[in-house]
């Protein structure tokens, strides 16, 4: 599989969660803009039968290879970026991992369970970064536990294995140039930025800048009802060169740590 299937085959499923991303994409159109992904994100759990190491398999297969490696303090996180060998527009790859045994006996003992409850055949492949949530309908009295420890625990355990967010390149953007000029947009649209450390995290200085918008909420089939949550959101990325004049093409932890609560629990 060519890497523009496996991105087409992400989006598709991306937008069917995150209707609010196809709006989004569709008013840049509409503004005569081409939308350009600067790179999408995962998000698993350290198991070695589902960690970075499986996730990555599919990007690498299609010629992708590793170029960074981050640790997010708070958030208990692993993550890695990748970027293809010879496709220069194709998207960077995200993917990020959580520290489990850093948490309580509970959390550490509900994703096992859900990963043990994971078809054999399924882990340990390259074909589950498409799977979305393969152990059942989930409980919302789980869901809700986990989020006092770590919202993204609860996201994975109800959406499993799928694209968390796309990202715009603000750079492939001819009249919203400006990350300002993308928020302002957005907002005059009647979405959400996501305000935590501020609607635009990282500087020109850093050689990045990013927002997103919050998640979508979307109602959600639980053992107990039907119940609205945060799904996976929309994230816009402004990049700038180096002293050689080559963009950034990098990551900033603590900014990438606020852009991370972008799924965390509102109401609308």
């Amino acid at each position: 599989m060519e890497a523009q299937q496996v991105f087409d085959r992400l989006w598709a499923d991306y937008i069917s969660q995150n209707p609010a991303a196809k709006r989004v994409y569709d008013l840049f159109t509409t503004e005569g803009e081409t939308v350009y992904n600067d790179h999408i994100a995962f998000r698993t759990f350290n198991d070695p039968r589902i960690n970075i190491e499986v996730l990555s398999q599919e990007f690498l297969k299609v010629g992708y290879e590793y170029k960074g490696s981050y640790n997010f303090e708070q958030k208990k996180l692993n993550a890695r970026h990748f970027e293809h060998k010879t496709f220069k527009d194709a998207p960077r790859v995200f993917i990020s991992e959580l520290r489990t045994e850093e948490f309580s006996p509970f959390l550490q003992e509900v994703v096992k369970g859900i990963i043990d409850a994971i078809p054999s055949g399924m882990t340990g492949k390259s074909e589950l970064i498409y799977a979305g949530n393969l152990w059942g309908t989930p409980s919302f009295e789980v869901y809700e536990a986990l989020r006092k420890e770590s919202e993204y625990a609860a996201w994975v355990y109800v959406y499993g294995f799928r694209a968390n967010h796309f990202t715009v390149s603000i750079n492939g953007l001819k009249k919203y140039d400006t990350i300002r000029k993308v928020n302002q947009f957005l907002k005059d649209n009647g979405f959400i930025i996501n305000a935590s450390g501020g609607e635009v995290k990282g500087t020109p200085g850093e050689l990045l800048e990013q927002s997103s918008i919050m998640a979508g909420i979307l109602p959600v089939k639980f053992k107990e009802g039907t119940f609205e949550i945060p799904s996976c959101y929309y994230e816009f990325a402004m990049r700038y060169p180096d002293s050689d004049g080559k963009l950034y093409s990098g990551f900033i932890a603590k900014s990438a740590d606020k852009i991370f609560e972008s799924t965390d629990f509102y109401k609308k």
